[in-house]
């Protein structure tokens, strides 16, 4: 086991693609969830298509505060190198429309379907009824009814609770054991990823500073007279 541990790993980077959004170390702890095949211990939480292609994150949650759309999710799934699990509503858009968004998503190439929290069971159970790929359920506090989208077909949780996360996620192993695969947001800090994981999180949803922080912090460099 320790040599497990301790194995080196070979690292190759090019001189072009050297600056990367990479994932904290921290969340390679983590068991990881085997998808169609796939393991992933790493979620990224961006849209934004030149962060996706830049990342060394096992995969891409590709989830935004307004109505789902078939183009951005053509054009996520178009850039990344990796799994891509979209968002396809639940809250505003929801019913047989977010059904077939789902369902075309499915056919674009996503490796899962995100539902939003107040997605009724009565719609997850007609998706499940119509899309191959994992559903995946968004939990953002204790009072959630989780045991009733499990039912009606939801295979992972993705658990977004704040500062609350990784004491709902404790309460979740709790009530279902731990075989029933959990997603949950990490937060800012080593510290806060591993009480997460240790918690019972199976992988780690992380979100990369924006764009403008990344470019600020170049243009920084450039007027320093540095390389970037």
């Amino acid at each position: 086991m320790d040599n497990e541990k301790n194995k080196f790993v070979p690292e190759i980077n090019t001189k072009l693609r050297e600056k990367i959004v990479k994932v904290p170390e921290v969340i390679y702890k983590a068991s990881g969830i085997k998808i169609l095949g796939t393991r992933i211990k790493s979620l990224l939480f961006s849209t934004d298509v030149a962060i996706i292609q830049n990342t060394n994150a096992d995969s891409i949650i590709a989830v935004y505060p307004f109505t789902p759309q078939l183009s951005i999710i053509h054009s996520i799934l178009e850039v990344a190198s990796v799994p891509v699990f979209a968002g396809v509503g639940g809250g505003l858009t929801t019913g047989e429309r977010s059904v077939q968004i789902a369902l075309q998503a499915e056919l674009l190439g996503a490796y899962g379907v995100v539902v939003n929290a107040p997605t009724k069971p009565e719609v997850i159970k007609r998706m499940y009824e119509v899309v191959d790929i994992p559903i995946i359920g968004t939990v953002v506090s204790m009072k959630d009814d989780y045991k009733s989208k499990i039912d009606a077909g939801v295979r992972i949780l993705n658990v977004s609770g704040g500062a609350n996360t990784h004491e709902i996620v404790k309460m979740i192993r709790s009530e279902i054991g731990k075989e029933f695969p959990i997603i949950a947001t990490g937060g800012p800090t080593d510290e806060s990823i591993l009480r997460t994981i240790e918690a019972g999180a199976n992988a780690i949803t992380y979100t990369p500073p924006t764009n403008g922080e990344i470019f600020s912090e170049v243009m920084e460099k450039y007027r320093k007279g540095q390389e970037h």
